[in-house]
């Protein structure tokens, strides 16, 4: 909000909002009509609180007086946004584009000058802060290459997938090793917590014969949306369901088992054990009782005591590298 609040650039009555994030520096009084796009559930609730609208994408065919972006830290996907954010800037209308210090904004601020042309900024706050207009030059080209950077495509067959997306083009190393581990017996009704783009779920209904139900819970919207493509074929062996939810706010019904490779990261890789801590007490609550959890965690999180507190015979099945396999089950 700096050139904002210098007078370097004039609030308009709407505006759009790529990678909104709600804020002390946003208010909804000085942005009444503000259009905020943002996929990731937490930071959506967060904006609903403060009063603004939010959409999963914006409208194509609008345009717009002013466009603010939040990239994200993964290249083609930041890179993306960009190019759509010029798109949907009206001609001569500014594109304001902020980036921490240390997610790499000077890099960013040359990716954005490359499609957008001359740029101005500012730096403060550890982060940097730049803007363009709409059609003041910049490679047309290269932006119309870089619009479809974060498109779903093929990544194995039948698999499909998308940048930005968690290990978007492979299968990360602590979900092939839970994979490995994930016993033939579970079965009933299943909750997969972070589900992603539903590579665990997949294994799941692969490798247990008795799983009737499977319910994918992911923050991410793109990755889900992807989940329930991935997951398709296996629409008429079991009932599955998606929701884009916050787990650590708790589930909504309960399960025979519960699979989970919790985030131990926030959306900008600080460390957060805390958000795993609460995936263990949400499927504590949500097991029934004797209901097992499968567990993939980092070796040095703190995971011990929450797992007790909620379950029993918490067992470490496995581990490679940096990851464990723990098994729980909920106390009766």
């Amino acid at each position: 909000m700096l050139p904002f609040n210098e007078g370097r650039i004039a609030r308009v009555p709407d505006a759009l909002f790529l990678g909104a994030r709600a804020g002390v520096a946003l208010h909804a009084s000085q942005w009444p009509q503000l259009a905020c796009v943002q996929t990731f559930r937490p930071q959506a609730q967060a904006l609903e609180r403060a009063g603004f609208a939010v959409s999963l994408d914006a409208d194509a065919g609008r345009r717009w007086p002013l466009v603010l972006l939040l990239p994200p830290r993964q290249r083609d996907e930041a890179r993306a946004l960009y190019a759509q954010a010029l798109a949907l800037a009206d001609d001569g209308a500014t594109v304001v584009v902020s980036v921490a210090n240390d997610e790499g904004a000077k890099s960013a601020e040359a990716d954005f000058a490359r499609i957008a042309g001359p740029v101005a900024s500012l730096s403060k706050h550890k982060c940097r802060v730049f803007w363009a207009r709409a059609g003041g030059g910049g490679d047309a080209a290269l932006a119309a290459q870089w619009r479809q950077g974060d498109a779903v495509r093929e990544v194995a067959p039948g698999w499909w997938s998308r940048p930005g997306v968690f290990a978007w083009d492979r299968i990360d190393a602590a979900t092939a090793l839970l994979i490995e581990h994930l016993p033939s017996t579970l079965a009933g009704d299943v909750a997969d917590l972070g589900a992603g783009a539903g590579v665990i779920a997949d294994a799941l209904l692969r490798q247990c014969p008795g799983v009737r139900t499977v319910d994918l819970y992911e923050a991410d919207a793109r990755a889900l949306a992807l989940a329930e493509r991935n997951l398709a074929p296996h629409a008429a062996r079991a009932t599955l369901d998606f929701h884009w939810h916050d787990v650590t706010t708790g589930l909504p019904r309960r399960y025979d088992a519960i699979v989970s490779n919790p985030p131990f990261h926030a959306q900008q890789r600080e460390p957060r054990p805390e958000l795993g801590q609460a995936f263990v007490r949400a499927a504590a609550q949500a097991l029934r009782p004797r209901g097992e959890l499968w567990l993939v965690a980092n070796r040095q999180l703190p995971y011990e005591q929450v797992l007790a507190e909620g379950f029993t015979d918490v067992r470490s099945v496995a581990g490679r590298g940096a990851f464990k396999v723990i098994t729980a089950r909920r106390r009766a």
